[in-house]
């Protein structure tokens, strides 16, 4: 029976390139789905083979460890060259979409605590 190996929802084709392209040096036996349509169905890789399932989670967990390094050296390394996206630095880029941002933030939360602030009086 099939084992769903790796989701594709929510990853960038980026990722996903790379991910196929580790099974795929591995010579792991996988095939996709695609959600469909409506969107009923599982964006994912899945391995066909049980038998490579433990080398296959190996593999894929060894990939994300280097990968999450990775993103952390970066943000290092943006932290260190003072480029590292702040609110900050996004307020001074994108003022009217922080603003609406923010905004909209503070009248859900009004709306959602609106009932409760009726009843303490």
């Amino acid at each position: 029976m099939a084992h769903l190996l790796f989701r594709l929802r929510h990853v960038t084709d980026e990722e996903a390139m790379e991910v196929r392209q580790l099974l795929d040096e591995h010579g792991f036996d996988v095939y996709e789905t695609q959600a469909g349509f409506f969107r009923l169905g599982v964006d994912a890789i899945w391995l066909r083979n049980p038998v490579q399932r433990d080398d296959a989670e190996a593999a894929l967990t060894e990939y994300q460890a280097e990968r999450q390094a990775n993103a952390r050296q970066a943000h290092k390394e943006a932290l260190a060259r003072n480029e590292a996206p702040t609110l900050w630095r996004r307020l001074a880029e994108h003022p009217f979409q922080v603003t609406l941002v923010m905004v909209a933030v503070v009248l859900i939360a009004l709306l959602t605590l609106l009932p409760f602030i009726g009843l303490a009086r």
